[in-house]
């Protein structure tokens, strides 16, 4: 995994996400059926949720778990979820701009950073008790210095690309694979930052504005500019989803409303093929597995555009849930208010299935009738849920510290009393 091969993430969810406002949920009254006369398209009244949004959060999340434990190369043509998570953290944001800048943005970043403060001391924990420190990369004084970055993620945190793998029971390369997610943190938080600039800059040129971040990706992507660094890491991360915050922002300014209803689903198929034809372009390292939309910065940033212009110009505004997604309303609802969790942690699940699953190989029994769950790219999967759950229960309510909320071990919504499962 690197660090744009998924460029996952994760999760914002606080306001998230990536991050919307978590607020435990109650579990909503039964979908009633609007009256048989046309009526307007609804309209999601301020300070009641929009399911949809949540809907497409809880896709995203399982999207990147699922991801980042297959590795298949169409999920992200399936469902872009970096630039459905960014549109989605976009609107939100553009939605509280209306309270004083400073303040909104400071409560983005109190809302981000202390789960990922909990996460670091962790991690960092266990990569200095695994054999990182300050001479491992020959200078000690500028690893001292970088250490900054885990309190504040201007720029990608200091990581230990190889440790010993704590005496053969982990990969040697299992700190670079936990420390995936922390790129969607640096660019989220540039990106609220910046938003009070942003949404002037929507409001005044719209179209322009919105095409901004595309034409700088198509620059930095062009091979005239050479990327190395931490500065060019950033900026390309932040021109790739660009467009999607802008658009998610638009979205909330009601921009895509005033325009004729046949112009999203006109142009979003024409801008999925460039994206398309664009990672067709990309030289392919496996081809057997074929080109990664993940690992080709402008065609992900060109194919997000697409889709998230379709799922917004589609956006029904869910007070509700309908009928049939009632029953899903507890583990949505549960994801959304854990979203940061998940994705911060759910790589270093992913990461420590391999010491569960080893030692299986060494039972005769096992190895002889269930050889082929072994082998299966399920198994970890499978493994991997439970000890989600685990960090959920271990660090889930940091989220809710953060947000000024009750701490809750588990914020799975509760049925009201007399009320029957759907």
């Amino acid at each position: 995994m690197t660090s744009t091969a998924e460029h996952e993430g994760y999760a914002s969810g606080t306001d998230p996400t990536a991050t919307l406002k978590l607020r435990t949920i109650t579990v909503p009254e039964p979908f009633v059926h609007p009256p048989e006369e046309a009526e307007p398209a609804p309209v999601v009244r301020r300070g009641v949720r929009d399911r949809y949004l949540d809907l497409l959060r809880a896709l995203a999340l399982v999207r990147v778990v699922i991801y980042h434990n297959f590795g298949w190369t169409w999920l992200p043509l399936l469902f872009p979820s970096m630039g459905v998570m960014f549109a989605l953290a976009g609107s939100l944001m553009a939605r509280s701009l209306n309270r004083p800048a400073w303040s909104v943005i400071r409560g983005r970043m109190r809302r981000l950073l202390p789960p990922m403060w909990m996460f670091g001391a962790v991690v960092l924990t266990a990569m200095i008790a695994d054999g990182w420190g300050p001479h491992a990369e020959g200078h000690p004084n500028w690893w001292w210095g970088k250490l900054a970055f885990w309190v504040l993620p201007l720029s990608t945190p200091p990581f230990a690309d190889t440790v010993h793998g704590f005496s053969g029971h982990l990969p040697t390369s299992w700190a670079e694979q936990c420390v995936v997610p922390l790129w969607y943190l640096r660019a989220y938080l540039w990106y609220v930052l910046l938003s009070p600039l942003m949404l002037k800059a929507i409001r005044r040129l719209p179209w322009v504005t919105l095409a901004v971040p595309l034409v700088l990706s198509a620059v930095l992507n062009s091979g005239l500019v050479d990327q190395s660094g931490r500065i060019m890491e950033t900026a390309t991360d932040f021109t790739t989803f660009g467009s999607c915050w802008l658009l998610g922002m638009a979205h909330q300014e009601g921009l895509l409303r005033r325009i004729p209803q046949y112009v999203v689903p006109s142009l979003a198929p024409l801008v999925l093929a460039a994206g398309f034809w664009w990672l067709q372009q990309a030289p392919v390292d496996d081809p057997r597995v074929g080109p990664d939309l993940e690992a080709v910065p402008l065609a992900q940033a060109i194919w997000s555009f697409g889709c998230v212009m379709l799922l917004l110009h589609l956006s029904p505004s869910w007070e509700r849930w309908p009928k049939p997604l009632e029953r899903f309303n507890g583990v949505i609802t549960l994801l959304n208010s854990r979203a940061v969790t998940v994705y911060l942690w759910h790589c270093v699940a992913l990461v420590l299935t391999e010491p569960l699953i080893n030692p299986l190989w060494d039972n005769p029994f096992i190895y002889a009738h269930f050889r082929g769950v072994l082998t299966s790219q399920w198994l970890p999967l499978f493994v991997a849920v439970p000890l989600i759950a685990v960090a959920l229960l271990l660090f889930g309510w940091v989220e809710d510290t953060a947000a000024k909320r009750s701490p809750r071990l588990f914020p799975y919504p509760r049925r009201s009393k007399g009320r029957r499962r759907a």
